[in-house]
């Protein structure tokens, strides 16, 4: 078999798992959405956010498959800004419930919660298992790690909401997760940036990934 057979294989396959990621974020995007509405719940709905910027980025992703690796940077760069701002819409949603007030529903939470937590360990087991990731697909794969840890979390405030009947853990919840967001957002900024003085063979100086 000959090396390009060999990159056809890969190529295939990692356009197979992310696919299958794809899909399954917009089903648990929609999910989110859905039982959000319902629970009034700003970590659902943070969730849901945040499994609907993932498709975005996983189809991003595949388009960046067969593209050069400036643009697979240019895709990179572009995912880790809509973490950015996504952390944002979010933040601000949570504070609009804080002034506002809010009733969610713990049961509800749980339940949507330990769903998605099934799906997201899914996705992240098939990612881990792809070989020699580019930028995009190590995104990728910060994302479903990121998502796993969030439904622990929505899961917890639950618990808590449905003991106390308040609030406040499903809004600390949903900041904690833009708080993810935000860390993500950014080190998938700080790896673009390394992947380009990697290809271009200057030396990388830690702390100073925005700075060139």
């Amino acid at each position: 078999m000959s090396c390009n057979d060999d990159f056809d294989l890969d190529s295939a396959d990692k356009r197979r798992t992310l696919w299958i990621v794809l899909w399954l974020n917009v089903a648990i995007a929609v999910g989110f959405f859905v039982v959000a509405y319902f629970a009034d719940s700003n970590a659902l709905l943070a969730n849901g956010l945040d499994n609907s910027s993932d498709a975005f980025v996983y189809a991003l992703s595949l388009l960046a498959l067969t593209r050069s690796q400036s643009w697979k940077r240019g895709a990179a760069r572009f995912s880790g800004i809509m973490l950015l701002i996504f952390a944002g819409g979010v933040i601000a949603d949570a504070v609009r419930r804080f002034i506002e007030g809010s009733e969610p529903g713990g049961l509800m939470m749980i339940a949507m919660a330990a769903i998605a937590a099934v799906v997201n360990l899914i996705c992240l087991r098939m990612l881990q298992k792809l070989q020699q990731k580019d930028v995009n697909l190590r995104a990728a794969t910060t994302f479903s790690f990121n998502d796993f840890i969030s439904n622990g979390g929505i899961i917890v405030a639950g618990i808590i909401v449905m003991l106390t009947g308040a609030n406040w853990p499903d809004l600390v919840v949903g900041i904690a997760v833009a708080g993810i967001a935000l860390y993500g957002g950014i080190d998938i900024l700080r790896d673009a940036h390394r992947d380009k003085h990697k290809e271009a063979g200057t030396e990388h100086i830690k702390g100073d990934e925005f700075g060139r």
